[in-house]
């Protein structure tokens, strides 16, 4: 297990409950994974990427660490899915009842069953935003109703769920699923308009559930189940930070990181993608957008050239 001493190795000051506004609890299962294994090393892989990263977002001028964030014992649960879950919930929503900032990292997809109980108890009209390359909305599978493949059911009859990234399904989830919620791969490529149509679908209140095979498989390789044809970086940063931005995020989780030793390249993919969630969760309440200045000027460079090309043009 980790041996790291904080998140990121950032200073212990920031780093105790008492201080922090961010709770990161690792659930560390794997056990109704059906083909690569190795989700419930993730954690460990993610914190080890997490150590070598710079800790200034350029892109939101802050450095989101000083908000602190406390590492919580680790859910090792793991004599049966259902009482993982269920530990999942209760120690999700302690949390959640010290009003932290929680997220949560797998561990395979079973573990959000859990996790969004949990948040659902706490929150009125919630939004469950969901990307992932599957459905994942069988009622059971292998006897369980607790599988990953199993992993939005629940909140799809009791939240407002939303599906991003979609591209690997059974014909027992056409049932289940509100295709009018559902924004299949194969359909956003041609589609520019999805990131607003999706956002205008959600409530005020979001929790988001990200499994990482949402990500193409050419910049994220390490996960149980790659599907070809997913969404690559900058357009799921986009969208987020739209999210973000409009929505009031109340937290989320991030699953099925399964690390290979050889290629640590998506485990830091992992690391930035945390830690950008998080800036964009915190830092517009105290910085200034350092890009979108920096495009404003050059904007109005670009108009007052354009004015005087036009002025030499009159004057010839």
């Amino acid at each position: 297990m980790n041996s790291l001493k904080t998140y990121a190795g950032i200073p212990e000051q920031y780093s105790v409950l008492d201080r922090a506004q961010v709770v990161l609890i690792s659930v560390p299962y794997d056990g109704t994974s059906t083909w690569q294994k190795g989700a419930d090393k993730g954690f460990d892989a993610f914190l080890e990427a997490s150590a070598n990263m710079e800790l200034y977002d350029i892109e939101t001028n802050s450095e989101v660490y000083k908000k602190g964030v406390f590492i919580a014992e680790p859910v090792t649960e793991n004599s049966s899915p259902a009482l993982m879950v269920e530990q999942v919930h209760k120690t999700v929503k302690k949390y959640l009842q010290k009003n932290k900032f929680v997220t949560i990292f797998g561990g395979e997809h079973s573990i959000s069953i859990g996790t969004i109980r949990a948040f659902k108890e706490c929150f009125k009209d919630l939004t469950v935003l969901h990307l992932d390359a599957h459905s994942d909305l069988r009622e059971e599978y292998n006897g369980s109703p607790y599988n990953h493949a199993c992993a939005v059911y629940e909140a799809s009859k009791t939240t407002n769920l939303i599906q991003v990234g979609i591209r690997s399904m059974d014909s027992s989830e056409v049932e289940t699923m509100n295709k009018d919620q559902v924004f299949f791969a194969e359909q956003m490529i041609f589609d520019d308009s999805w990131i607003d149509r999706a956002i205008d679908m959600m409530t005020d209140t979001v929790f988001i559930t990200l499994d990482l095979d949402v990500f193409d498989p050419s910049i994220m390789p390490s996960t149980g189940t790659p599907e070809p044809g997913g969404l690559l970086w900058n357009e799921t940063i986009e969208f987020l930070n739209k999210v973000f931005k409009e929505k009031n995020v109340v937290g989320f989780d991030i699953v099925e990181l399964c690390p290979n030793p050889s290629n640590k390249a998506p485990d830091f993919l992992v690391a930035k993608l945390y830690y950008k969630m998080l800036s964009y969760k915190f830092s517009r309440r105290d910085y200034d957008d350092f890009l979108d200045s920096d495009l404003i000027e050059f904007g109005k460079k670009q108009d007052k050239k354009k004015e005087q090309i036009e002025l030499n043009d009159d004057e010839l």
